[in-house]
């Protein structure tokens, strides 16, 4: 498969990226073997195999989300610029029409 210059403008002007002629040039060659290696990958029967989001197996290890008393309530809020007792004060963000 084979890319012109002209697509590769394209695909520039589609990513905003402003290309010198050398660049363009660079690229057509880069992107036309990119996409010739894609169309060797596309001769390959993947009929049996299962799809798959990553290569490797791999698992979120996460602990059990467990409730519990701040010890260090006093130091923490005692960092915020403002506070209205055991809350943080924080600038109203959402106009009310009420």
């Amino acid at each position: 498969m084979s890319i012109d210059r002209e697509q590769v403008r394209k695909v520039a002007l589609l990513a905003r990226l402003e290309l010198t002629p050398e660049e363009e040039e660079l690229f057509t060659t880069q992107m036309g073997a990119m996409l010739d290696y894609f169309q060797q990958l596309s001769e390959l029967d993947v009929s049996k195999v299962q799809p798959t989001t990553r290569a490797i197996d791999v698992s979120n290890i996460t602990r059990v989300d467990e409730l519990k008393p701040c010890e260090e309530r006093e130091a923490i809020l005692k960092n915020a610029p403002e506070q209205d007792g055991d809350f943080f004060k924080v600038p109203k963000i959402l106009a009310s029409d009420e």
